[in-house]
């Protein structure tokens, strides 16, 4: 078994704890379909950032929210970059898993997509 690095990213079009929750939850729902991960046992960590325009909640409180009561979670402040794309959520969620890297889904929803268009995910 090895630990494996999970990315994804979504956007928001309003910074309010409502919306930022519910497209965090959505990003994490996706991500845990699509990689099968069914027991948060297996979860080592996860790293959530937001572009410097988002302030309301720590998009960590969706993972709660889903039961993730015992997973190390953390939330950061992207660098604010000139011209990136504003109002985005971004995740690592590192997984112990019989995955090869190459098994991993990688998920970019809404405006995210544009991010990585070379992910399938993205489409």
């Amino acid at each position: 078994m090895s630990v494996r690095g999970i990315r994804g990213a979504t956007t928001v079009t309003q910074d309010t704890a409502a919306e930022v929750l519910s497209a965090t939850r959505a990003l994490l729902e996706q991500l845990l379909k699509s990689n099968r991960i069914e027991n948060f046992e297996d979860i080592v960590s996860v790293f959530f950032t937001t572009t410097p325009d988002l302030t309301s909640v720590f998009p960590a409180e969706a993972a709660r929210e889903l039961g993730m009561k015992s997973v190390p979670l953390i939330c950061a402040s992207e660098i604010a970059v000139k011209g990136a794309m504003p109002r985005c959520i971004r995740v690592m969620i590192h997984v112990n898993t019989d995955q090869k890297q190459s098994e991993v889904v990688h998920v970019y929803l809404n405006e995210a997509q544009k991010l990585r268009p070379d992910v399938a995910s993205a489409q």
